[in-house]
C-alpha cells in the first residue's frame, strides 16, 4: 500500500489535547470506580488517617474475605427482557430512597477531610439515599440537619457509660429530625487497630517529628485541618488520646440485651440494631422491640475472623427477614456489589469506607462521583441482569462460587 502524508484535516478530528483543569473535579475525572477513589485519596491523605479509614483488626483477615465473598458472585442472568426502563428506587423504614443503598456511620470524618459530615450529608440528600451521623461524629445533629434539611437521616447511638449522656444524644436527635436509632452492639471494648498503633494515630493528631514531616508531603490536608474548626467531638466533651483509649474511657462493656429494652422505651421512633453476627442475636433483635438490623462486624475493624457478613446474610434473612428489615455492610465497593447483597437477602446495603475514600479524594465532589458509580453500577448490573426492579431480585439471580 503507498505510504502518503496525512492531510490536517483528517487528523483535526483526532485531536482531543485539552489544557489540564484544577480542582476536585479534573483530579476525579478519570476515576471509573471505587478503587480509583481510594487511590486519590492515599496519594492525598496522610497515613495515619489514611490508615485509619483503609484498616482493620488484626491480621485484617475479616477484611479481606468480605471483599472476596462478593468477587465469590457469580451472576444468572435472564435475558431477552425489556430493560429499557430500570426502577432502583426502595423504602427503608417507610421512607424513600433512590437506590437500596444508604451511608453508614463513621467517626471522626473530619479528619479524613476537613469538609467531613457536611459534605457526605449534602452529598446523600442529592442522591436520595439515607445518611446515619455517628456519636463519634465530628459535626453535630443540629449542624447536619440544618445542612441537609431533606435527608433523610439516621442517628448511631453507642451506649456510654454515662447513660444520662446517651439519653440527651437521643433527644437532641429527636429534636433535630432524625428519622431513626441506630444502636451499635459490636464495641464493647475497641479492637485492636494496628495499624493505628504503628502509625501512633490520635485523636486529634498530634504534631509529632513524624507528622511534621509528613506536612511537607501533604501541605493542603495539613493547611486545611489547621485552618478550620479544631477536630473535636461535637456530640460530648473533648478528647485527646488514641481511638482505644477513647473506646475504653466512655463504651460500656456491660452493655447487654436489658439495655435494648431501656432504650425501646426511651425512644418512639424506629430502632435499628447493628453488628448482628448471628442468627441467635438476629432473632432476640426482633424479641427485643428493633425494627431492623444491619448484619455487619464493624468494617472487620472489631473482631478479626468474624463472619463474613454477605455469607451470613441469607440465614438472617431467612430467619427473620418476614418479620424485620434486614441491611447488610462490609466489603462492599461498587453497584454490581449492591444487587448482589439484595439478592442475597438485604432489604439494602451498608457504606462507610467507600464514600471516606470519596470524601479523601475530592471532598464533596468526591461523593457525589461515588454515588454516580454506585447508582450507574445498580442500574447496568438490574439492567444486564434482565431485572427492571429492585423487588425482583432473588437468590436465584446469583450462584456464590
Amino acid at each position: 500500500m503507498d505510504r502518503r502524508m496525512p492531510r490536517w484535516g483528517e487528523v483535526k478530528p483526532l485531536v482531543k489535547i485539552r489544557p489540564p483543569g484544577f480542582g476536585p473535579e479534573a483530579r476525579l475525572a478519570s476515576a471509573a470506580s471505587i478503587w480509583d477513589l481510594r487511590e486519590i485519596a492515599r496519594r492525598r491523605t496522610p497515613r495515619a488517617p489514611f490508615d485509619y479509614t483503609d484498616g482493620a483488626a488484626e491480621e485484617e483477615t475479616t477484611l479481606r474475605q468480605s471483599r472476596e465473598a462478593y468477587r465469590r458472585v457469580e451472576f444468572r442472568p435472564t435475558l431477552l427482557r425489556d430493560v429499557s426502563e430500570v426502577d432502583t428506587s426502595t423504602t427503608l423504614l417507610g421512607q424513600p430512597s433512590s437506590m437500596p443503598l444508604a451511608f453508614a456511620p463513621t467517626g471522626f470524618t473530619r479528619m479524613m477531610q476537613h469538609e467531613g459530615e457536611p459534605a457526605v450529608a449534602r452529598a446523600a440528600a442529592r442522591a436520595g439515599i439515607t445518611y446515619a451521623l455517628s456519636t463519634l461524629g465530628t459535626t453535630s445533629p443540629e449542624e447536619v440537619a440544618t445542612t441537609a434539611p431533606n435527608l433523610n437521616r439516621w442517628f448511631q447511638l453507642y451506649l456510654l457509660k454515662n447513660r444520662d449522656s446517651s439519653e440527651e444524644l437521643m433527644h437532641r436527635a429527636e429534636a433535630a429530625g432524625y428519622s431513626a436509632l441506630i444502636l451499635t452492639v459490636d464495641t464493647p471494648i475497641p479492637g485492636a487497630r494496628l495499624r493505628d498503633i504503628r502509625n501512633g494515630l490520635t485523636i486529634p493528631p498530634s504534631l509529632t517529628l513524624k507528622t511534621l514531616f509528613d506536612m511537607a508531603r501533604h501541605p493542603a490536608w495539613w493547611f486545611n485541618l489547621l485552618t478550620t474548626e479544631p477536630l473535636e467531638f461535637a456530640s460530648f466533651r473533648n478528647f485527646d488520646g488514641t481511638v482505644a483509649e477513647l473506646i475504653t474511657h466512655i463504651f460500656d462493656p456491660t452493655l447487654n440485651w436489658s439495655d435494648v429494652d431501656w432504650l425501646r422505651q426511651a425512644w418512639k421512633g424506629p430502632l435499628v440494631i447493628k453488628g448482628i453476627q448471628s442468627v441467635e442475636d438476629s432473632q432476640k433483635a426482633v424479641d427485643h422491640g428493633a425494627d431492623a438490623v444491619i448484619v455487619s462486624n464493624h468494617g472487620a475493624r472489631q473482631l478479626d475472623r468474624a463472619p463474613s457478613t454477605f455469607d451470613l446474610l441469607p440465614e438472617v434473612a431467612d430467619s427473620v427477614g418476614d418479620q424485620i428489615e434486614v441491611y447488610v455492610d462490609g466489603g462492599i465497593m461498587s453497584g454490581a456489589d449492591v444487587v448482589a447483597a439484595v439478592a442475597q437477602g438485604a432489604n439494602a446495603a451498608f457504606v462507610g469506607r467507600a464514600y471516606l475514600y470519596a470524601l479523601m479524594a475530592g471532598g464533596e465532589h468526591g461523593v457525589d462521583r461515588a454515588l454516580q458509580m454506585f447508582s450507574e453500577g445498580i442500574t447496568r448490573t438490574m439492567q444486564l441482569l434482565g431485572v427492571t426492579t429492585v423487588k425482583e431480585l432473588h437468590r436465584g439471580h446469583i450462584n456464590v462460587r
